[in-house]
C-alpha cells in the first residue's frame, strides 16, 4: 500500500477580484466621509460603538485614512483600527494596516510564523468592505438621521 501526498497548488492572487473590492470600498468610504478634502475627521455611531474616520495625510492623488471603532465596553470587544490608502486617480481604497499588522504583503507562504493566510490582503479588504457596508446601513451621526451619503 502506497501513501500519496496531496500536491500543494501555488497560490495565485485574483487581482481582478481585489481591484473590484478596492473600487467598491473607495465609493463606500466617500459616502461615509464625503467632505474628507475639507475636514480632518468624521464621527458617527453604529449601535453603541463610536466610529471615527480621520485623515492622516493628503497628497494630490492619495489620501491616508485611519478608521477606528470604539466600543462602549472596550474591555470585552476591543477596538477596530484600520489604516487605508485612497488612490484618487484609480478610484481605489486599499488596507495598509490592520489592527497591529503593518505592511500587508500581497501573499504569504503558509504556514508562517504569524499564521497569516496566503490571501490575507484580500481577506482584510473584504472585511473592510463588509464593515463599511454595515456602517452605511446602520451608522447614525446622531440618534435621528441615518448616514446615507
Amino acid at each position: 500500500m502506497s501513501v500519496q501526498r496531496a500536491r500543494k497548488r501555488a497560490f495565485k492572487m485574483d487581482l481582478v477580484k481585489l481591484h473590484a473590492v478596492c473600487e467598491a470600498n473607495y465609493a463606500r468610504l466617500l459616502r461615509l466621509f464625503p467632505d474628507y478634502e475639507h475636514s480632518n475627521s468624521r464621527e458617527f455611531h453604529v449601535g453603541p460603538a463610536r466610529v471615527v474616520l480621520e485623515v492622516l495625510e493628503r497628497s494630490r492623488y492619495t489620501t491616508f485614512f485611519r478608521v477606528q471603532q470604539y466600543h462602549a465596553d472596550a474591555r470585552w470587544l476591543g477596538r477596530l483600527r484600520v489604516e487605508v490608502r485612497a488612490y484618487h486617480d484609480a478610484g481605489m481604497l486599499e488596507v495598509g494596516a490592520f489592527q497591529s499588522h503593518r505592511r500587508i504583503a500581497p501573499r504569504y507562504d503558509y504556514p508562517n510564523t504569524h499564521m497569516l493566510q496566503q490571501d490575507e490582503k484580500i481577506q482584510q479588504n473584504h472585511f473592510l468592505a463588509e464593515w463599511l457596508e454595515h456602517c452605511l446601513g446602520h451608522g447614525h451621526a446622531n440618534t435621528v438621521h441615518p448616514i446615507t451619503g
